[in-house]
This record gives C-alpha cells, structure tokens and sequence, in this order.
C-alpha cells in the first residue's frame, strides 16, 4: 500500500516537474526570439521556475525509485 502511494505520487511529482520544464524552455525561446520581456527580474525568475522544476523532477523521480524498491 505505502509501496504504491509513493510510486503514484513519484509519477505526479515527475510529470509535474517535466511540465514546469516545458514551460522554462518554452519562456526561453520567447525570450530569445525578443517576443518577451528579458529583464534581469523576467530571469531571475525563470531561473527560480527552472530550480524548481528540477528540484520537483528529482524528488518525483526518488519516490519512484523508493515506491519500486518497497514493492
């Protein structure tokens, strides 16, 4: 039971975390194009977005490895 609420929840957290990367690269893009505000505030907090998508990714994909480990 806790084996499959740590897999399932690990899978959310990924997935979540992958969406919130999208979505940097996606902001990136739009800056590069000049479609978008580049200011140094706009960055800083992409780069915080980026941070946290990662950070969301990784500990998604440690539940995961936790879930399948408990199995």
């Amino acid at each position: 039971m806790i084996a499959q609420i740590a897999l399932y929840a690990g899978i959310f957290l990924t997935v979540l975390g992958l969406v919130g990367l999208a979505a940097c690269i996606r902001k990136a893009i739009a800056v590069k194009r000049g479609e978008a505000d580049g200011s140094s505030k706009s960055m800083n907090r992409l780069v915080a977005l980026n941070m946290g998508a990662v950070g969301t990714a990784f500990f998604g994909l440690a539940l995961v490895t936790v879930g399948l480990l408990l199995r």
